[in-house]
């Protein structure tokens, strides 16, 4: 392809350290607990005297989950993965079962009383999508404590997998099932639901992987959970990250196209390989990743818009990629991070353009 076509082309859509800790011991001053009180009906049991939260107990089990009982959650060794403003996730040994599961603590100065976020849950834990992190039991403690159990995926988070050198994540037949997998997940939460479910936390480091590579969207509807202040920190580590839309001021009013663009900067992280925060950019560059892509664009940089390996990764059981192809996946992201909302394209137009790439 001669430079000046492609330059058209792109330009055609462009306005912790390892801690081992028994989960007993994190928060949980439990009261004693009957086996009946362990499966009784939650809703039940989360009446309260005199608006007093504690000494309330119990635990709400979905599909995947049935299994599960407090014990098995608060006796296993949980290996801290992860943290965040509001919480702590574990990766936890469920000795009885033995099974590992992925727990999410979160505090409870950071969360309504639990009364008030027992109907959110009921909704995320019937949430069932090939591309999305079930939600497979919550566990209410007496001081407010509150964990979401979820399987756990031994391959990691997208983030990871881009940055691990290995080479797989430069196919082009893995581009675009990621792609595709967290597009039809997003679209699941925005129009597969009664009532529509807004991301508004969308990052790489919340797309986990199967062995297959396929993509699983976690996170969602988490801050549905949080208070204003828990859930305004939310947005400012997106902000930080990279990841927010520029028109989202406050996390409640975040909606479909703020997830759009959240949406769009993965996919540029995908394609390029490179932070959506750029460390130290270059004067030809900027901090954030759209910008830094549309500066290139301006430069006629057109190298810099993709990573060179991934037209070197060629699959011999399928067509060769080509950079027009490369090129019609970058307009998409970048149309994903336009800074208008209304020239965002929508999640099926996403999905729609994605699987027409991949042809």
């Amino acid at each position: 392809m001669e430079l000046t076509n492609t330059q058209k082309l792109v330009l055609g859509l462009v306005p912790p350290s390892v801690v081992i800790i028994p989960l007993l011991i994190l928060y949980f001053c439990r009261k004693s607990t009957s086996k009946d009180e362990q499966h009784g009906d939650i809703e039940k049991n989360f009446e309260y005297e005199q608006g007093d939260e504690s000494q309330i107990e119990d635990l709400i089990t979905f599909q995947g989950g049935e299994d599960l009982t407090i014990y098995d959650i608060l006796d296993a060794p949980g290996e801290v993965i992860g943290k965040s403003s509001y919480g702590t996730i574990y990766k936890a040994a469920l000795e009885r079962t033995n099974m590992v599961r992925l727990l999410r603590f979160v505090r409870p100065a950071c969360t309504g009383k639990t009364k008030e976020v027992v109907s959110v849950i009921r909704l995320l834990g019937l949430i069932r999508h090939p591309n999305l992190v079930p939600l497979q039991a919550f566990y209410a403690g007496p001081r407010g404590e509150k964990l979401l159990v979820h399987p756990f995926f031994r391959c990691g988070n997208l983030a990871q997998f881009i940055r691990d050198g290995n080479g797989e994540s430069h196919k082009w037949a893995i581009i675009c099932r990621i792609s595709i997998g967290i597009a039809k997940g997003l679209d699941h939460l925005h129009n597969g639901l009664h009532k529509p479910i807004i991301h508004g936390n969308l990052k790489s480091k919340n797309i986990l992987l199967d062995r297959n590579c396929q993509p699983y969207i976690s996170d969602y509807g988490l801050h549905l959970l949080l208070n204003p202040t828990a859930g305004q920190e939310v947005l400012e580590a997106s902000l930080a990250q990279g990841y927010k839309a520029p028109e989202l001021i406050k996390m409640k009013d975040a909606n479909e196209e703020t997830d759009i663009y959240s949406l769009g900067v993965i996919l540029l992280e995908i394609l390029t390989g490179k932070e959506p925060i750029i460390e130290n950019p270059s004067p030809s560059e900027d901090f954030y990743l759209p910008n830094s892509m549309r500066h290139a664009i301006l430069d006629h940089r057109i190298t810099d818009l993709f990573h060179p390996d991934i037209l070197l990764y060629q699959s011999s059981d399928q067509s060769p990629v080509t950079e027009e192809h490369i090129l019609k996946f970058f307009q998409l992201a970048m149309a994903c991070c336009s800074p208008s909302p209304s020239l965002r394209p929508n999640i099926k137009q996403v999905i729609r353009k994605l699987e027409e790439i991949d042809e």
